[in-house]
């Protein structure tokens, strides 16, 4: 009985990763098999290239490709839109080797990861000013802010991850004094693209608890315990000017589509 189509695919995809089962033995040192491979790793490596611009910027082009072919060994993409490829490229570059003497690279890899999920999330409406103020006063502490599904942020707690991203992705001369403390960032997906800004450490803390679905007053407290000095009135209307929250549940708002 000839095997299952699908087994057979996925032997055929572990022989072009260099692991062929007895099956595919002979197949796997034909010339013609060799040289689909070299064209599907090829592919690989240079679709982390595109999707980490900042990284290939600081390391350069050879480099990325070099640890892009370790990479793509150990991990083979899952889905054929490589634009979603090397979700765990920044987890490898923290146990790589040839990375260690660059401790801040998987930082700067993530946000060009999250730059990824921003920019092909789908995009919702965003939470207005003029919405927020129809809330009752009252009821503004039990309320529960959710993030817009195309926003993605985090904190970096041992190097200015932002800055060394916004630098590197934009081709800007880094500033002459770097303050090598944490940085955090808020990147939100709209139609036009990929807003990006830097965040602070209360800010994300609020983020985080509103995606936990917690009350405003709630997410405002973790916030607070987090910077005790942060200026929630402030941080509101950077969200809100950001477009970061998503509208109230009950908003009739169709969903918007990114401009191609």
């Amino acid at each position: 009985m000839s095997q299952p189509l699908s087994c057979f695919q996925d032997a055929f995809v572990e022989a072009l990763y260099g692991r062929p089962a007895a099956p595919l033995a002979e197949l796997a040192v034909q010339p013609g098999f060799a040289l689909y491979r070299n064209g599907v790793l090829g592919n690989c490596m240079q679709a982390l290239c595109d999707n980490f611009p900042s990284v290939e910027r600081l390391v350069g082009h050879d480099w990325l490709l070099a640890a892009g072919q370790v990479y793509a060994h150990a991990s083979p993409p899952t889905d054929a839109r490589l634009i979603h490829y090397g979700a765990d490229f920044p987890a490898f570059l923290a146990t790589f080797e040839p990375a260690q003497e660059l401790p801040y690279l998987p930082a700067v890899a993530m946000i060009d990861r999250l730059w990824i999920e921003a920019f092909t999330a789908d995009l919702q409406p965003p939470l207005s000013a003029a919405c927020l103020a129809t809330v009752p006063a009252e009821q503004l502490g039990e309320l529960c802010l959710r993030p817009l599904a195309s926003a993605r942020w985090g904190w970096f707690t041992d190097c200015p991850a932002y800055t060394l991203w916004r630098c590197n992705r934009d081709g800007t001369v880094l500033p002459d004094t770097l303050d090598w403390s944490g940085e955090g960032v808020l990147l939100v997906g709209n139609e036009h693209g990929v807003a990006a800004q830097p965040l602070s450490h209360g800010a994300v803390a609020f983020l985080d608890a509103c995606s936990q679905c917690h009350s405003l007053d709630a997410a405002a407290a973790q916030a607070l315990g987090i910077s005790p000095n942060l200026n929630f009135t402030e941080l509101l209307g950077q969200l809100l000017t950001t477009g970061a929250l998503a509208s109230l549940p009950d908003t009739s708002a169709p969903l918007l589509l990114k401009e191609s």
